[in-house]
């Protein structure tokens, strides 16, 4: 199979993959609520999800550094397509909690399938072959929220059997037709390798090394922000604007749509004409102030102008960051590099949707937006100051320089 088909493969997989979980993400704060779940319940909710992914995420990355990413992508579909099962199945608040732990200790598909990328691109077409990732996010959003929204009339558990069926189709399209990255002459070829052991403190050790340190804290940094804007964003929408279930599934539709001309189009595009830094910079300075009109948007009109340059930075942010930390690292450490960053962001999910519910609760609809905005403000002047460092430089732009 061609690196074309290849590409076209993985993000298949990715796609039916996020069509299933986008099917069920804006429907969990309401279907909590049914069982009587507070906002800071359903923040905790989100928030179990990310801690069984911060554990998970970095493991399956090594290991499918060693054995290939094929086995544990399917290890990965498989406990989404339990989860959903239980999801669907739920009776009580209980089973809910059960259904996201489950999906988070096997959430690890997203960050191998960007090793897979990696494994089958170079440094010049890695930015590019990572937006296809993010395009098949986005490709998922546009319909799953939509969908999800619309079967939400006839109960929550609608939803969650169809994403079930449909992350059983995707482990039965890997099972049959995707073929492992790491062919027999590569997994020989990075034997000969230094194998960096399998421990959280090993991966830990990374946050202190000169070049892939400041990318992780700007991961870190740029999650927190994030997840407060992502976990709270569809009870944002029920307080400030009245909307329902379906209303913010057609506005993660439109998120969507933004995020596909962005990453399927957009990302390769830049990043050959920009260095990496600076389109890091730019990116994290404009979501700053995005944020901060978020948090006071009058209006819904102004609301859907402004989840423009969220949609448009968050999805170049992500793919420049993880392109970037790619290249700073032999191919050993690959899914390692990205599972790690993946288990950064899911930390910062732990404490975010919580931190969000209470903020919305006690201080109204602004003060998440507002929080987001200052730490990616001073997050950017953070990013500045390693911008202009030589060793960065030649180090995860060695074509471009």
């Amino acid at each position: 199979m061609t690196d074309k088909k290849r590409l076209f493969s993985i993000f298949l997989v990715v796609f039916i993959d996020l069509l299933g979980f986008s099917i069920i993400l804006p429907l969990l704060p309401f279907y909590a609520e049914t069982f009587g779940a507070s906002a800071t319940l359903v923040g905790l909710l989100v928030a179990i999800y990310a801690a069984g992914q911060m554990i998970s995420a970095p493991l399956l990355g090594r290991l499918s550094d060693r054995y290939g990413r094929r086995p544990f992508l399917i290890v990965s579909i498989l406990g989404g397509a339990i989860s959903f099962f239980i999801l669907g199945f739920a009776s009580n608040l209980t089973m809910l909690f059960i259904a996201r732990l489950v999906a988070g200790l096997t959430a690890g598909n997203i960050s191998v399938a960007q090793a897979y990328i990696t494994d089958i691109t170079d440094a010049k077409n890695r930015s590019r072959g990572l937006g296809l990732i993010g395009a098949a996010f986005g490709l998922g959003f546009i319909i799953g929220p939509a969908l999800g929204g619309i079967l939400s009339q006839w109960g929550y558990s609608i939803p969650a059997f169809l994403a079930a069926g449909i992350a059983t189709i995707n482990l039965i399209v890997v099972i049959a037709w995707l073929p492992e990255s790491l062919t027999e002459e590569r997994k020989k070829e990075i034997s000969l390798q230094k194998k960096p052991p399998i421990s959280i403190n090993s991966l830990l050790t990374t946050l202190k090394k000169p070049v892939i340190g400041p990318l992780l804290h700007t991961r870190v940094f740029y999650g927190f922000a994030f997840a407060l804007f992502q976990s709270i964003f569809a009870l944002y929408g029920e307080y400030r604007f009245g909307l329902n279930a379906q209303n913010i599934g057609y506005i993660l539709t439109y998120i969507g749509i933004l995020s596909v001309i962005t990453q399927g189009f957009l990302v390769g595009k830049i990043s050959d004409r920009f260095p990496d830094q600076k389109i890091i910079f730019v990116s994290t300075t404009l979501i700053a102030f995005s944020f901060l009109g978020w948090a006071f948007a009058p209006s819904l009109v102004f609301l859907l102008i402004i989840l423009l340059p969220i949609a448009m930075s968050a999805g170049i942010l992500n793919t420049i960051i993880n392109s970037a930390l790619t290249k700073a690292v032999p191919p050993v450490e690959f899914g390692g590099i990205l599972g790690l960053s993946a288990s950064l962001e899911s930390a910062t999910r732990v404490i975010a949707p919580t931190l969000g519910g209470f903020l919305l609760e006690r201080f109204g609809t602004s003060a998440p937006g507002l929080l987001a905005g200052i730490i990616l403000l001073w997050l950017s002047t953070y990013v500045f100051r390693f911008i202009s460092s030589p060793k960065m430089i030649t180090s995860i732009n060695p074509v471009k320089v």
